[in-house]
């Protein structure tokens, strides 16, 4: 699309960018995951469909928000995004993110209360995020890898079940990596953040030693990788497929020394396969119990 095209196709197509269909289901999968995680084949199926519902919706208004405030550096980051190429201004960009919002509303507000009290919580963070976080070094990280990881957690209280073992570590897993994720995107994006004054932690203590800290992160979790079959929660169906989703994840950071884009893109294939680790350790032992 060219730069500042307009009409009602080029609107409509610049407001479903707005959400990243992408993320958003991406997003809907974790929590699905969540609530597998925690409740096996015997989830209820309604609540853990509005739990998906409600993540969708939260991640499509959070993502368009998120191009409403970020439209200045978005200019130089991320010209090709619609708002600012001009398919949607940015007055209405932000009103969809308020339906949106309310779509979210609308879902969570029929799952149990922990879930609420994590809806509710994610909210004030995101809100938090677009306005007073993200530019603080490490701290807007340390926000989007709880949103991240607390799908998981929205997933289990959808049925339930939100301190099952596993939904914690795969909580705590998730949360560590995006956070290597997100501060590898920070050295990505530093000529666009530089030049709106944002103080991110590759522009404060620098782009190698913060590479450096996203690669202890990552080692965290994978170790933290290892404790469901460690502790038996999970057996070798896991460990098949969470093992090379820590070599991949570990391939990725170290490449983000030279190549920030690509390890932070690959980091993110690392954790969804990891994600399916616990499917299918979950799967594998409702199988063992029903037999």
């Amino acid at each position: 699309m060219r730069l500042g095209e307009r009409g009602p196709v080029a609107a409509l197509r610049g407001l479903l960018e707005l959400t990243r269909p992408g993320n958003v289901v991406a997003a809907g999968v974790l929590t699905f995951t969540g609530s597998f995680v925690a409740g096996g084949f015997g989830a209820a199926p309604v609540p853990v469909a509005a739990a998906v519902l409600a993540t969708a919706f939260a991640t499509a208004a959070g993502n368009a928000v998120n191009d409403y405030f970020d439209r200045e550096v978005d200019r130089v980051n991320r010209p090709d995004r619609p708002i600012p190429r001009g398919a949607v201004s940015a007055r209405t960009g932000l009103g969809f993110s308020g339906l949106l919002f309310l779509g979210a509303v609308g879902a969570a507000v029929t799952l149990p209360l922990a879930a609420i009290a994590i809806a509710v919580v994610n909210l004030l963070a995101l809100v938090a995020y677009t306005k007073l976080f993200k530019g603080l070094p490490g701290v807007g990280n340390v926000v989007v890898a709880y949103l991240t990881g607390s799908t998981f957690l929205f997933g289990g209280a959808a049925v339930g079940h939100v301190t099952d073992e596993a939904v914690v570590v795969l909580f705590a897993l998730a949360a560590l990596a995006t956070l290597s994720r997100e501060i590898v995107k920070d050295v990505e994006d530093v000529a666009g953040d530089r030049a709106e004054g944002l103080r991110t932690l590759p522009i404060v203590a620098g782009e190698s030693t913060a590479l450096r800290i996203g690669a202890v992160v990552l080692g965290v979790a994978v170790a933290a990788s290892a404790v469901p079959y460690l502790t038996g929660v999970f057996g070798l169906a896991y460990v098949a497929i969470v093992l090379p989703a820590d070599a991949v994840m570990l391939d990725a950071i170290r490449r983000s020394f030279a190549d920030p884009g690509f390890a932070q893109r690959r980091l993110k294939r690392g954790m969804f396969l990891a994600a399916v680790a616990f499917i299918a350790g979950r799967a594998v032992g409702a199988v063992g119990v029903v037999s």
